[in-house]
């Protein structure tokens, strides 16, 4: 039988997208034999940017602004004219397991973080499609960029090719950065529970301990005499 040899070519064309081609090439004996496509794979790069580099994705190259966190944290705060596709969706599902899970995280993420309970939202990847096609220049938000860096790899996956992210997410946006709407600015937006009181908790407890004890150095007489006055078990 005669030997074939076989040449292999892996062609790479960078843009906005890679668009990577395997090209296999026979000859017979010097005779080359057509070209033929083995696989045609189209990924999209996740572009990385900070704060200002992203307001100039909007500005100059004409990217639209997909915010992805759930609903409490947009209506607290978002970038002006952006879409909203939640990547979580809150989680009101009853079978007994989800029931244990949900009483756990109200008393403690819930609680004291303000944290929604939720799952991952299976109508995401549709409801971007019904609203961008697979060419649309899209920037991914979040409030801590791990949300958004999900988003963009699930987008990727179903053929989103122009697809950028601010690392760190919002909470790292200075003020004035970009128009917002909400009751808060976009850095806070994150912020809910007790420990958006923890620092007012903090500052009353310490005013209280340092008027006690300038009490009781000046005047410990009186304030003896109070120590007197109260129950003793």
């Amino acid at each position: 039988m005669a030997g074939i040899a076989t040449t292999c070519y892996y062609l790479t064309l960078s843009s906005t997208s890679t668009r990577n081609t395997w090209l296999e090439l026979k000859t017979n004996y010097g005779r080359a034999t057509p070209i033929r496509r083995r696989n045609l794979s189209i990924r999209a790069e996740v572009n990385f940017v900070n704060a200002e580099e992203a307001k100039k994705l909007i500005a100059v190259e004409g990217y639209a602004v997909l915010d992805v966190r759930d609903k409490s944290q947009f209506d607290r705060a978002h970038i002006k004219s952006c879409y909203h596709v939640p990547l979580f969706i809150e989680n009101t599902d009853n079978d007994p397991g989800t029931i244990v899970k949900r009483t756990l995280h109200n008393n403690f993420s819930g609680l004291f973080f303000g944290l929604p309970f939720t799952k991952l939202n299976p109508e995401f990847v549709q409801s971007v499609k019904s609203q961008f096609s697979p060419e649309s220049k899209l920037l991914l938000v979040c409030q801590e960029g791990l949300r958004s860096t999900a988003a963009a790899n699930k987008l990727e996956q179903a053929g989103f090719q122009n697809i950028a992210c601010i690392t760190s997410g919002l909470q790292t946006v200075k003020p004035g950065t970009f128009d917002s709407v909400g009751k808060t600015e976009l850095q806070d937006a994150g912020k809910a529970g007790l420990v958006t009181i923890q620092g007012k908790i903090s500052a009353v407890l310490g005013t209280v301990l340092i008027c006690a004890y300038l009490f009781i150095t000046l005047f410990p007489d009186q304030a003896e005499k109070l120590l007197q006055m109260s129950p003793v078990r």
